[in-house]
């Protein structure tokens, strides 16, 4: 087999027309595949297109931008997963790939959007199709090889509590009503007549106002305007309006939950999930480096 591989490797080397573009140029040997630039390019644009649904303009750049230096070794990694996956004939269902890609399209306003932001990162639609079929298939068989076999037992959950009670505090709690209106003078109107000691239903039933509940941490759930304003009410008062999104918000301040140690029943699935997860990383690393020493790779890359 290795006599195999290297014959590949020349081939690929001495053989290719030397007419081929910078983005054909084979940057790594894996067993019996190459990967190219434009491999390693598609995959950068992938990235940045799986990203786009959390992240937007300079977030996402510092985002892509941290991920390229390891990406080359990420994708070995995909390639030798991959081809494991398609020798045990691990398949991705189709209606599966269909649905994450209707997922991506709702982003966008319309077909021709979707089809612009592709070709923008160099990218159709076929392309996409096959990178998420690709991942399918190797999640799939990670679940098969590595997820399916880890048990976490009820003592590791215990004894994980039992070191780090300072982690499973519930933080002090806001809880409060949220008064939400669409012009700038009723809600002016609304805060101040609250503050006089109006009733809200009296309020309801005189102006446009939508009233819902909420509660918020310190640092987790608010957006900073908001968050700013809000632990600065006292319990039972009332704020200035705070225009966001083309919408004033009022908030009352109805109570505070101080912080609470969590029992063990209360943290004993954060704890699990935790515990899954870590060991899942671990599992998946030991795998793949047992995997790379029985695989033939070679990184040609200046």
């Amino acid at each position: 087999m290795r006599r195999i591989i290297n014959l590949v490797l020349i081939l690929v080397l001495f053989f290719l027309p030397s007419c081929l573009y910078a983005q054909d140029k084979v940057i790594a040997v894996v067993n019996n595949e190459v990967i190219t630039q434009k491999d390693l390019t598609d995959f950068l644009h992938f990235i940045r297109l799986q990203y786009s649904r959390q992240l937007q303009g300079k977030a996402l750049e510092e985002k892509v931008n941290s991920m390229k230096r390891d990406l080359l070794q990420r994708l070995i990694e995909d390639r030798l997963m991959l081809q494991e996956a398609k020798l045990d004939k691990v398949t991705a269902d189709a209606s599966r790939v269909k649905a994450k890609i209707d997922e991506i399209k709702k982003r966008y306003g319309s077909e021709a959007e979707f089809e612009q932001d592709l070709a923008k990162q160099g990218l159709v639609q076929a392309d996409l199709e096959n990178k998420i079929r690709e991942q399918m298939q190797m999640f799939n068989f990670v679940e098969r090889k590595v997820r399916s076999k880890i048990v976490i037992r009820p003592d590791e959950v215990t004894t994980f509590y039992a070191q780090n009670k300072g982690q499973f505090l519930r933080p002090e709690e806001r809880i409060l009503t949220l008064i939400i209106l669409q012009d700038e003078s009723i809600a002016k109107t609304v805060s101040y007549q609250l503050r006089l000691g109006v009733k809200l239903e009296d309020l309801a039933a005189k102006y446009p106002i939508t009233i819902d509940k909420l509660s918020a941490s310190f640092g987790q759930q608010l957006r900073p305007e908001i968050e700013d304003t809000v632990f600065k009410l006292g319990i039972g008062e009332v704020s200035n309006p705070v225009k966001m999104d083309a919408q004033y918000f009022i908030f009352k301040l109805d109570d505070i939950v101080s912080s609470q140690q969590l029992s063990l029943v209360q943290a004993q699935d954060k704890i699990q999930a935790y515990l899954f997860e870590k060991r899942m990383q671990e599992e998946l690393a030991k795998w793949l480096d047992e995997l790379k020493k029985q695989s033939y790779i070679k990184i040609l890359e200046n």
